[in-house]
């Protein structure tokens, strides 16, 4: 086994937990800067659209829990594709070849654009910048990479 996928099994196993652990720590840090300003209320009409460093404090904490969520979904679609479907070197012997597993790679990869679009769209929505940037850089990256992996039916 690589230290690649040792990391990815590890991630699958306990990335949960950090994700979670960082979603608690956004909704303190969101109850904690509640009364304050969320808006410029000076400056010019686009400098308005910064958001007010209460609720960067808040946006940053959101885009660590994306992403550590992001990495778990990730690993998710990694680990669960070993075993007979994706053949890398990298990734250990494969097992052998599972004949319901023709489309997981296609299905994986859609997953992961549909969650990062709409995951973006809902931050960017909520004025959540780097949280959206997080989004739509990860994700769709992910998703191709996971495309360009070997398998038992390419």
């Amino acid at each position: 086994m690589s230290a690649g996928m040792l990391f990815f099994g590890l991630f699958f196993m306990g990335g949960w937990a950090a994700a979670l652990g960082a979603l608690v720590f956004a909704v303190v840090t969101l109850v904690r800067v509640w009364p304050r300003d969320w808006m410029r209320r000076r400056g010019h009409p686009a400098a308005r659209l910064l958001p007010a460093p209460a609720f960067l404090r808040f946006d940053v904490a959101l885009a660590v829990t994306a992403l550590l969520a992001d990495l778990w979904l990730v690993s998710a679609a990694i680990v669960l594709g070993t075993e007979g479907i994706f053949t890398e070197d990298w990734m250990g012997y494969p097992g052998m070849a599972d004949s319901t597993g023709r489309g997981y790679q296609a299905e994986a990869v859609s997953v992961l654009r549909s969650i990062a679009w709409w995951t973006f769209g809902i931050a960017a929505l909520g004025r959540c910048w780097i949280t959206a940037g997080v989004q739509l850089c990860l994700l769709p990256l992910a998703a191709w990479w996971i495309g360009t992996f070997d398998t038992y039916f390419t």
